[in-house]
Parts: structure tokens; C-alpha cells; sequence
């Protein structure tokens, strides 16, 4: 019987695996944990504010990075928070897909049940990942102004009526130390 102990440690590797070039690592300078200041877009334009963490690690030998989103934060999280579309304790799986040289993430949040399909490349200095929310919404997740200990995410979604992107969500990024 494997016991949560062992489990972990068969999930989780050390680094990446040499089957994935330098050049295609996109997500290998997330590995850690990380502060983070939201900005979520309401859909009537208001603005609210909130703080969250990330933590990413290498798991499956090296060939995937999983993380875990959460806001608020662990901190500031109690019985009676409200599920919320804001309120994530969910995780992502990013796998690299050597035969697009591409990676496959999948999002998914257990308190509301939601989730997110999709692909990311790099463009120029940034890394776009675009798909699809459970609700089937075209979304696109970037990280832009990428450091090595700051980032900024910026969460749109698509609106076809004003054929316009529309933000979301946006994260800045700060690694803890």
C-alpha cells in the first residue's frame, strides 16, 4: 500500500528532465513560492484587490510542473469564506508536449468547480497560453515582464460581442523570501 508519504515523493523530481531542451523550458523560473497582489475585473468594470501565493514544483520525473493558486491567502482563509469565482485553492498541471514542443496546462479549481484547458508558447519575451474555461469562454492567461524573482499575469477572456479581450484578472508576482 503506498502511503500520502511515499506518494509525494514519487510525484515530485528534483529538476527537469533532460528530455526538455533549456529552450523549451517555459515554466522551470516559477519553481518556488511566490507573494502575490490581484486585481480582479468584476464584469460591471470595478476593480477589487486582493492578496494570494503560488507554489510551483517539478513532478513526473521532471516532465511537468504543478502548482497550487491560492486567494486569499492561506492566512486570511476560514470555514465560512464564500465560493466565489475569486476564491481558488486550486492547482494547475503544466506537461510539455515534446512532439508540438508546446505544453498542455490544465486548471482546475475544487471549490467552484471550474477549470481550464489549454496551451502555452512563448512570444517574444512573454509566455501565452490560450484555451478554454469550463463554462467553454475563449480565455488567454500571459506572463508578462518576466524576472527572477517577479512577474506579471494577466488573466482576459473573450468577448465576442465587442470582439475585445477583456481582463479578468492580474497578478503581479514576488518570490518569497
Amino acid at each position: 500500500m503506498i502511503t500520502n508519504d511515499s506518494f509525494l515523493e514519487i510525484l515530485s523530481s528534483t529538476g527537469r528532465s533532460t528530455e526538455i531542451s533549456a529552450e523549451d523550458d517555459l515554466y522551470g523560473w516559477l519553481i518556488g513560492s511566490w507573494d502575490l497582489d490581484l486585481k480582479l475585473h468584476d464584469d460591471a468594470g470595478v476593480v477589487h484587490d486582493s492578496r494570494g501565493e503560488a507554489h510551483f514544483s517539478w513532478i513526473l520525473e521532471g516532465r511537468a510542473i504543478q502548482d497550487i493558486f491560492i486567494n486569499p491567502r492561506r492566512s486570511e482563509r476560514g470555514p465560512a469564506l464564500a465560493k466565489l469565482e475569486s476564491n481558488w485553492f486550486g492547482s494547475t498541471l503544466r506537461m510539455y508536449d515534446p512532439s508540438h514542443r508546446n505544453w498542455r496546462i490544465t486548471w482546475l479549481n475544487p471549490i467552484t468547480g471550474s477549470s481550464a484547458d489549454l496551451i502555452g508558447r512563448r512570444s517574444g519575451e512573454d509566455i501565452v497560453q490560450q484555451g478554454k474555461f469550463s463554462d467553454g469562454g475563449v480565455i488567454r492567461w500571459t506572463f508578462h515582464d518576466i524576472a527572477t524573482d517577479s512577474f506579471r499575469w494577466l488573466g482576459e477572456r473573450w468577448d465576442g460581442d465587442a470582439e475585445m479581450w477583456r481582463t479578468q484578472v492580474e497578478f503581479r508576482g514576488w518570490r518569497m523570501s
